[in-house]
């Protein structure tokens, strides 16, 4: 699966609108092989997106948990840590 995918389920606040239509975007580019489809294509690539955007908002629109919300601010400070562990700080000592 795509990196660049990022969980879009029980965060607060929810997933935009945005947010929906980038993980389709970067879906249908990783199942399609193209980052930019040709002149030809692109009314398929173009259609492709917006029906996984929309299958998309309806599947988080009718997911249940009882879980909490996550908190964006925390998980991507939690991400940060992770990458900083894996990968080093690229700070001047």
């Amino acid at each position: 699966m795509c990196r660049n995918i990022k969980t879009l389920f029980n965060f607060e606040p929810p997933a935009t609108e945005l947010e929906i239509r980038d993980a389709s975007l970067q879906f249908v580019r990783k199942l399609s092989g193209f980052t930019v489809p040709s002149k030809a294509n692109e009314a398929a690539f173009d259609a492709a997106v917006q029906k996984v955007a929309a299958a998309a908002r309806e599947l988080i629109g009718t997911l249940v948990t009882s879980a909490e919300p996550r908190n964006r601010d925390v998980e991507a400070a939690k991400a940060k840590a992770r990458s900083r562990a894996r990968f080093g700080s690229h700070e001047a000592a």
